[in-house]
């Protein structure tokens, strides 16, 4: 079976607006926050190794290595999610196909649709948890990368926010059909903290981006 990743640029769009319910948003934000973190490597791509790069203080400059070999890893897993979140939905829906005509078999099915909505909205949150660990690493691109590659920067960042934000939609979509109180009041905290964070960074990171443009 083809991966989603493997698929041309224009082959992944032309599967997004099809008729099949996935790919759909929590792929597609994986996909931008992916290559929001692309794009900030590519900035320190262009910074590190060259002339203004040896004006920098050896812990920028190893800061900035060190942080590509992050972003690296976390560009990868992102991939990954591209075409497993294509697929975290499944279990619900084998779940949904369950007999119930007993008793028995009710408990059974609705316990297996329950699991079933707490592991398709797992994938969504790691999603949300790797771009915003992009973001949390963009400042020291921001502040010393190469300045013709600022705006790269600011649209590195924009795409991690909208992969973050996307990606927490699937999950709050998945958590209102939890039943569980003590589990859905843990990852809506858990939510709301990643979403703060990441909204309190892309303004951080955005202030910086205008303030050199200006």
């Amino acid at each position: 079976m083809t991966k989603l990743v493997d698929l041309s640029l224009k082959g992944y769009i032309d599967e997004v607006w099809g008729e099949k319910p996935a790919p759909g948003g929590g792929s597609v934000a994986a996909y931008a926050a992916a290559l929001g973190a692309s794009l900030t490597q590519m900035v320190g791509s262009l910074t590190i190794d060259k002339k203004a790069f040896e004006e920098l203080t050896d812990e920028e400059k190893n800061l900035m290595k060190e942080n590509q070999e992050n972003l690296t890893e976390i560009r990868n897993e992102l991939v990954d999610i591209v075409d497993t979140d294509a697929n975290s939905f499944d279990d619900v829906m084998a779940a949904f196909k369950l007999p119930k005509d007993t008793d028995e078999e009710k408990a059974a099915r609705k316990e297996a649709i329950q699991t079933g909505y707490k592991k398709a909205l797992e994938t969504p949150i790691r999603a949300a948890e790797l771009a915003l660990e992009g973001m949390r690493l963009q400042h020291i691109y921001a502040v010393k990368g190469n300045k013709n590659a600022i705006t790269d920067v600011g649209v590195g960042t924009l795409l991690l926010q909208a992969g973050l934000e996307g990606a927490l939609f699937n999950a709050l979509i998945n958590l209102n059909s939890v039943k569980d109180e003590a589990y859905v009041a843990e990852k809506r905290a858990q939510i709301d903290a990643i979403m703060k964070e990441g909204n309190d960074l892309k303004a951080d990171t955005l202030r910086i981006v205008y303030s050199k443009l200006n």
